[in-house]
C-alpha cells in the first residue's frame, strides 16, 4: 500500500504546467477586469460628488448667509462691571 503518487512523465508535467499557466492567465484577466470596473465606478462616484459640491458652492455664492448680529451685553453684567470699577 504505497501512498506516494507515481512519478509523472515529462509529457504529463508539461501538460500540468500548461494548464496551470492557462488558469493563471484567465484569473489575471478577470482580476484586471474587476480593477477596471472598480476604477470606472470610482470615477463616476467622484464625478457626481464633484457636481453636488459645485452646486452647493454656487448656491452659497448666490445666496450668502447673513451674519448674525452680535448679542448685546446683558444689563446685569454691565451693572456688576460698573459696581466693581467703583469699588476699586
Amino acid at each position: 500500500m504505497d501512498t506516494e503518487p507515481e512519478p509523472k512523465t515529462p509529457a504529463e508535467m508539461k501538460e500540468i504546467r500548461l494548464s496551470r499557466k492557462l488558469a493563471q492567465e484567465t484569473e489575471g484577466i478577470k482580476a484586471m477586469a474587476d480593477i477596471a470596473a472598480a476604477d470606472i465606478a470610482i470615477r463616476k462616484r467622484t464625478e457626481t460628488l464633484r457636481a453636488e459640491r459645485l452646486a452647493r458652492e454656487a448656491e452659497a455664492l448666490a445666496n450668502p448667509i447673513e451674519p448674525k448680529p452680535k448679542a448685546k451685553a446683558k444689563k446685569a453684567v454691565v451693572k456688576k462691571a460698573v459696581a466693581k470699577k467703583k469699588a476699586v
